[in-house]
């Protein structure tokens, strides 16, 4: 696992994560992003794949057994994004943004370096927190 983020190529600003993902084993960084625009139509830059952290408990305690999923991420080009925004939703892939924020309780899974593939903030107030909680 790499010690910083990898950098995106021009014109490729919004990041996704895509859970239990994996490339670099069966597969070129190349191909991986000709499946994606023969697909989706979508032109998307492989950025890196991460092993994820176990999960926490009510109390901050990691959980026993969970962790270590590969999680791929990858940039899409801004002329793309709007054309990959509901079709990205049935394989489960997510926004950076959205795996990060208050709400999803997803920061803990990985390093806080990708904190900084960031592009727009997708925090919530506590409030929006609560009302959530309490609704589900």
């Amino acid at each position: 696992m790499s010690s910083t983020n990898i950098a995106l190529n021009p014109n490729f600003s919004q990041v996704c994560v895509w859970p239990a993902t994996v490339v670099a084993n069966e597969y070129t960084t190349a191909e991986f992003e000709k499946f994606m625009l023969d697909n989706f139509n979508t032109r998307v830059q492989y950025l890196e794949e991460i092993k994820t952290n176990p999960d926490l408990d009510d109390l901050g305690r990691k959980v026993f057994g969970t962790g270590d999923r590969n999680d791929l991420f990858f940039a899409v080009h801004n002329e793309d994004i709007g054309k990959f925004a509901l079709p990205r939703l049935q394989y489960g892939i997510r926004w950076i943004e959205d795996v990060l924020s208050p709400i999803n309780h997803g920061a803990h899974l990985y390093p806080a370096r990708v904190k900084e593939y960031c592009t727009w903030d997708a925090n919530v107030s506590q409030q929006e927190i609560d009302d959530f909680n309490n609704s589900n």
